[in-house]
């Protein structure tokens, strides 16, 4: 069950309707990227991020639970995985993942681990 993964409860700092796109993504070992989309639809909240050269210019999807912390001043969003736990999540194809369940329960599943709804053991 990943129910509180796919909201910004936890997100210290963020404000429903705030734009992120463009804002810099901080993992807890370093910078990732940048906001390429983000979305606050109930219970499917996410963040896509354009991590540029970093992983050969892979976009990533990260559910909005795995944000701890959103700085308005300074446009930067740091969320509560490693980069390397970020690098090796499925795969985000642009547009043919929008809509797609399964791959946004693929995605749940793989962020869930340690998700408990409050803390990210």
């Amino acid at each position: 069950m990943t129910g509180g993964l796919w909201g910004y409860e936890r997100a210290e700092g963020y404000v429903a309707g705030t734009d992120l796109t463009g804002y810099r993504v901080e993992a807890t070992d370093g910078h990732i990227g940048k906001v390429d989309k983000h979305t606050d639809d109930v219970d499917s909240s996410s963040i896509v991020v354009d991590t540029g050269p970093w992983i050969f210019g892979r976009e990533v999807l990260l559910p909005a639970g795995t944000i701890r912390r959103v700085d308005v001043a300074e446009e930067t969003v740091w969320v509560d995985r490693t980069k390397d736990e970020i690098k090796d999540s499925p795969e985000y194809v642009k547009d043919e993942r929008a809509g797609d369940r399964e791959y946004r329960d693929r995605v749940g599943d793989y962020y869930a681990g340690g998700f408990t709804g409050g803390t990210h053991l």
